[in-house]
């Protein structure tokens, strides 16, 4: 399917109107037309763009958080809900492939939210919807765990698309099977920060440093590209942590920020980098560069042992309740009421 073997690629590293879902999807619609109007066949956006990260899992206990929890259900969203309606129609108008991290609303509950990830063709057609498999360390105070249904590679005029959210990317086994449907373009979405320690402690998780070795190792073992689109800080965040007092204020002051860049099929780092301000990050990419580095290591194809590893997906989306209606023929049915109505009918007394 793929037509075009040099493909203009964009990480957005950008930050949400945070909490704000209306605000936020404006912002990113500006964003896809600026990115369009600089000559992008695809924008890839950050980790749950819209409406956030929600950060303050990692900064405040639970039972300080209900509050903040409630308005992050209240700004999620549908994949089929006004918001992500509005950015479908903005990558139908501006002909560009969008990949979008959102906080996806539940039909089946008024409290279940799941980590998504949306890829929008150019014509504004959702042609994948992953939910992240485990939300990771904290983030299971959030999030619902995602299942195998959107571990699926989309055939495009662009080349075959993969996407994986931020902790995700250091498992193998769903890296794997991208690798193993042809991805040739991955996108990978992170969070602005991600807190692991008290300021000033030592043995900080740092966000960018685990960025630059997962993306450097998908790219380097898929022969892949590797747009990598993370948040940043900016006013309304730390407005919002400010409120929530020195200890958060000083842990936000201090947590390495995320990286976006992107990668070539070599592992190497082929872009600019974006840490702290926001900013569009902008590389051609030609697909046929992903052939030579796979006569080193196909893991894929040749280098590999089918008859000695066994490796197999479920894509079956997960709901809380299947409905098991009992089988009925149409005929018995029609002819029993027919024979309620004739008997309702006759007189009494009358055979």
């Amino acid at each position: 399917m793929t037509k075009n073997d040099t493909v203009r690629v964009c990480a957005a590293h950008v930050a949400p109107v945070f909490l704000d879902a209306k605000a936020t999807t404006s912002k990113i619609c500006s964003l896809i037309a600026e990115a369009s109007r600089d000559g992008a066949d695809l924008i890839a956006f950050p980790e749950a763009m819209l409406p956030g990260f929600p950060v303050w899992v990692a900064l405040q206990a639970p039972i300080n958080s209900h509050d903040f929890f409630k308005r992050m259900v209240a700004q999620s969203v549908a994949p089929g809900g006004p918001e992500v309606a509005q950015i479908r129609e903005a990558a139908k108008k501006h002909e560009i492939f969008v990949s979008l991290g959102i906080s996806e609303t539940s039909p089946a509950s008024v409290g279940c939210i799941w980590n998504s990830n949306l890829l929008i063709n150019d014509h504004g057609d959702i042609i994948s919807h992953h939910r992240k498999l485990v939300p990771t360390f904290y983030e299971k105070l959030v999030w619902a765990n995602g299942d195998g249904a959107g571990l699926k590679v989309a055939p495009t005029r662009i080349g075959k698309i993969g996407m994986l959210i931020c902790g995700e990317n250091t498992n193998p086994l769903a890296k794997y099977s991208l690798i193993a449907q042809g991805e040739q373009l991955h996108i990978s979405s992170y969070p602005p920060i991600w807190p692991t320690r008290r300021t000033g402690e030592a043995g900080a998780y740092n966000l960018e440093n685990a960025i630059r070795i997962r993306a450097g190792a998908h790219s380097f073992e898929g022969k892949v590209f590797n747009v990598v689109a993370s948040a940043c800080v900016d006013k309304t965040l730390e407005k919002f942590v400010d409120a929530m007092g020195k200890d958060a204020k000083g842990i936000l002051e201090d947590t390495p920020r995320a990286v976006s860049m992107i990668l070539g099929p070599t592992g190497d780092v082929i872009s600019d980098t974006l840490c702290e301000d926001e900013g569009l990050l902008h590389k051609e990419v030609d697909l046929k560069d992903c052939v030579e580095p796979k006569q080193f290591h196909d893991v894929s194809g040749y280098y590999n042992r089918y008859d000695v590893f066994e490796f197999s997906l479920n894509t079956r989306r997960q709901e809380p309740m299947t409905i098991n209606e009992p089988r009925r023929d149409p005929n018995v049915l029609e002819q029993k009421s027919d024979r309620v109505h004739t008997e309702a009918i006759q007189p009494k007394g009358r055979p």
